[in-house]
């Protein structure tokens, strides 16, 4: 727009660290060599001055005409004409900060537009926005608008993938993304200061964030201390009260700070306000208010916290506010209640703030409330990872506890730590038994409850069942929801290894109707739930409703992301794995399993490593399957429930790995089990694993699993099964269509290629090359859904594989051995061997010869 002439002025308008000012540079830097640059930087502090940024152009003015419209207009003619005169060069003028700009500099702007003596680019804020001598240009169509927004998640994914050599996986992308609001100022300090914090790291190929991002990190700070050199004392000192106090009510900032400053920071989006009674305002960005506060020395800090209690009605907070009043007060070294800190801690768990919740608790010393101090201590060590120190925690504060409400939970989360410690539940229910009142032959909540993990460990789902139907018919109880909550969950996960996954269903959502009373409880029953109605769906083949399950989780618990999105990454892949979506669950689960393997709250990390495993192996990815591999064999215990499907597994990666049969021996041995006998449904699922590998010995048993098992993942392999015994082409390629449509694109495909080889055999080779390419359209279908074109015209003449029509889509791209291995999360190795079995397919001698060998 303004190298080819058509606007004489462009706009460039953004909030605060968006890049207004960099585009701004990036097109003087690229125009510096065909125009003559000058430079304006308005301020606030020149706002009330006329014609003061004008002043290196006025310079030869007396005071009286320093004030005239038409003596600086007819000053800066002379400035351009003089500048012009070296090489003739067109003018442009860069002006940053123009929301700043005073109204008789911006009317002599506007002139100087008009008249066409210079090109001018400004960068300004939305809000205020331009002077409206400039604004009326926009309106009379003589200057062009270009309107920058944060950056979305999808950008913020670009540019990580481009700043950091390796894999980028969501939770990290949604972390950072967060965190910086979008702002690109903020994204590049946040990525700076966590890389050398150690906070952002790579491991085994993959970017983890390993704790919260740093508020204090110099960059920053960089950042904060530029804003601030911007800004008037009255602005400063109002940004760092909301820092200090947010979400803190308006009134009491303008009542200190004026009702003026606080609608001027509004205006610059620095600030925003919450609706309510009272309204409360916040910093526009949590991290940006954590830097702020970080400037602030301790006595400075005190100074503000005294402002702020005169003008507050403490019995107004709540919430967050509540929370951000106590920790403020100790950062400021005043003392605080305990039972004030006790409030402060419960709501700085419920927002997963561990740090916090941790060090408030620990300042508890009111010997009554002491044991719930140490019970949220534990949570927050917990959602940490540090199982240790939670367990002996737990230890402590349990039977204090046990006539709390909190009870049941507190019991609960002692023994999750002790089970992730590798301890059995006998550890936990020696000790219980030891302190257990006696009840005139009832059973304490304590021993129901340790009862029912005991059933669910052994799997005894008619015991189970029949405990849990007496629990439903006698409904009271000193245990509560949290027991009834437990119990439903821990049958739900029962019934759906037994082959009943409806009926796990319904135990499943009797267990989530338990929910809302247990909001803010100090165990995970949410999440227990949640994994309970993900199992039962995935167990029934309804892959869409489990999908839906974890993306409301998702949407409506972002605090909770860093402790529990490992485990949410696990449930996802197992679900596209089950799907027969290898590629895409292997890209899941890698991180999935790194993200566990610092923090396992569900206990999911060892069966994490043998899917990963298995869809490493599946792949033909053999260095990240034998580390994989090695991981599980490190593992400690996991859940029970999931250590006959984490068996099946591994050997079946195994199996796939080495191709010697072992593999597949061992798993005809777990078939034979009584443990695996009484899984019904996961039992089916080793049945299709063996069939998977090609042995084609299992489809009579699974036509009489399926039938025992319930939802339409069974009936469609039942169906499968059926149709491959009969060995009818007619009847297959029917089979495979229905099972397609009914979305079970991976058993389609194998009906489709049992179809291509019965019809070969018939001598019906037409309809068997039909099969062949309907059998490539469900590769296709099962791999990334934008591989289209001329590589599923490709493949069946060529016979490329998935891995290899992927490899040589990158490689056409451009892209090097080493950047296709990052992108796919395989070895350059995998990547060289793959390439190179390409080439002799093709008939090519090189990769740039790869495009033009491909079918058009």
């Amino acid at each position: 727009m303004v190298r080819n002439g058509t606007h004489q002025a462009v706009f460039i308008m953004a909030g605060a660290g968006i890049g207004k000012s960099a585009v701004t540079d990036a097109v003087t830097e690229r125009l510096a060599g065909s125009m003559s640059i000058l430079r304006i930087h308005a301020s606030s502090a020149l706002a009330g001055v006329p014609f003061g940024v004008l002043t290196p152009y006025t310079g030869e003015l007396t005071a009286e005409e320093s004030v005239s419209p038409v003596a600086v207009l007819r000053s800066m003619w002379s400035y351009f004409e003089k500048l012009k005169g070296g090489n003739g060069a067109p003018v442009l003028l860069a002006v940053d900060d123009a929301h700043h700009l005073d109204d008789a500099s911006a009317g002599v702007l506007a002139e100087v537009i008009s008249a066409g003596w210079a090109t001018v680019v400004a960068a300004a804020r939305p809000r205020p926005g331009l002077p409206q001598p400039l604004d009326q240009l926009w309106y009379d169509g003589l200057a062009e608008r270009v309107d920058l927004r944060p950056l979305n998640r999808e950008q913020i994914e670009e540019v990580l993938a481009h700043a950091l050599d390796g894999t980028v996986p969501g939770a990290t992308v949604d972390a950072i993304w967060n965190a910086s609001g979008g702002n690109p100022r903020i994204l590049d300090a946040l990525l700076h200061d966590s890389a050398e914090a150690g906070v952002l790291a790579k491991r085994n190929g993959i970017w983890m964030l390993l704790g919260s991002l740093p508020a204090d990190g110099p960059r920053l700070a960089a950042v904060v201390a530029k804003d601030h050199l911007r800004r008037g004392p009255e602005e400063q000192e109002a940004l760092k009260l909301i820092a200090l106090a947010g979400p803190v009510g308006r009134k009491v900032i303008e009542d200190i700070s004026g009702a003026a400053v606080v609608r001027s920071l509004l205006d610059q989006q620095m600030i925003v306000e919450a609706p309510g009674i009272p309204a409360e305002l916040a910093l526009w960005n949590g991290l940006f208010a954590g830097a702020i506060r970080n400037t602030v020395s301790v006595s400075r800090s005190l100074q503000l916290l005294e402002k702020v209690k005169a003008h507050q009605d403490p019995t107004l907070l709540q919430g967050e506010g509540r929370l951000r009043s106590v920790e403020w007060a100790l950062e400021c070294g005043l003392r605080v209640s305990d039972d004030e800190l006790l409030s402060a801690a419960k709501e700085a768990l419920l927002r997963f703030r561990n740090h916090s919740a941790r060090s408030i608790a620990a300042r508890i010393h009111h010997p009554p409330l002491v044991p719930m101090a140490q019970a949220i201590q534990a949570r927050a060590l917990y959602n940490e990872g540090s199982y240790s120190e939670a367990a002996a925690l737990l230890d402590a504060c349990w039977l204090p506890l046990a006539g709390d409400t909190e009870g049941p939970a507190v019991l609960l989360l002692r023994v999750s730590a002790h089970q992730a410690l590798g301890h059995t539940l006998g550890v936990v229910a020696d000790d219980v038994e030891k302190h257990a009142a006696p009840s005139g032959g009832e059973k304490s909540w304590q021993e129901e409850l340790l009862h029912l993990l005991q059933l669910a460990a052994e799997a005894n789902v008619q015991a189970l069942n029949d405990y849990v139907d007496a629990m439903r018919k006698r409904r009271a109880g000193s245990g509560g929801e949290p027991l009834r909550a437990m119990a439903e969950g821990l049958l739900a996960h029962a019934l759906a290894s037994a082959g009943r996954p409806v009926q796990g269903l319904e135990a499943a959502l009797l267990a989530a109707s338990e929910l809302p009373p247990l909001q803010g409880s100090l165990f995970f029953f949410p999440e227990f739930v949640l994994g309970r109605l993900v199992s039962d769906y995935l167990a029934m083949g309804e892959w869409e409703s489990a999908e839906r399950e974890l993306n409301h989780y998702a949407a409506g618990n972002a605090p909770g992301a860093a402790t529990f999105n490992g485990s949410l990454e696990l449930l996802q892949g197992y679900s596209l794995l089950r799907q027969g979506r290898m590629e895409r669950a292997y890209q899941v689960l890698l991180p999935a399993v790194e993200a566990l393997r610092l923090n396992d709250p569900l206990q999911l990390y060892r069966f994490g490593t043998a899917l990963g495993f298995y869809a490493a192996a599946r792949l033909g990815d053999s260095e990240q399957a034998k580390r994989l591999e090695q991981d599980h064999k490190d593992a400690g215990a996991g859940w029970p429930a999931h250590d006959l499907l984490a068996e099946a597994y591994v050997s079946a990666a195994a199996e796939y790995l080495a191709r010697d049969g072992k593999g597949l021996a061992a798993l005809q041995t777990l078939m034979t089990t009584t443990e695996a006998s009484a899984r019904t449904g996961n039992l089916l699922e080793v049945f299709a694993m063996c069939w998977d590998l090609g042995d084609p010995s299992v489809v009579p048993m699974v036509q009489t699993a399926a039938r025992g098992v319930e939802g339409r993942w069974a009936e469609a392999l039942l169906t499968l099964a059926t149709a491959w015994e009969n060995a009818d082409g007619d009847t297959l390629m029917a089979t495979a269509a229905s099972l397609e449509e009914a979305g079970f694109v991976n058993l389609a495909r194998e009906a489709y290629a049992r179809a291509s080889t019965v019809l070969e055999q018939a001598g019906e080779r037409r309809r068997s090359r039909q099969a062949v390419a309907q059998r490539e359209k469900c590769d296709h279908e099962l791999g990334e859904r934008f591989r289209e074109g001329r590589f599923i015209a490709a493949a069946p003449a060529v016979r490329l594989t998935r891995r290899e029509q992927d490899i040589v889509e990158l490689a056409v791209q451009g892209l090097t051995d080493r950047e296709i291995a990052q992108r796919l999360m395989v070895s350059v190795r995998t990547v060289e061997g793959h390439l190179y079995r390409t080439y002799v397919k093709l008939g090519v001698r090189s990769r740039d010869e790869l495009e033009s060998a491909l079918p058009k």
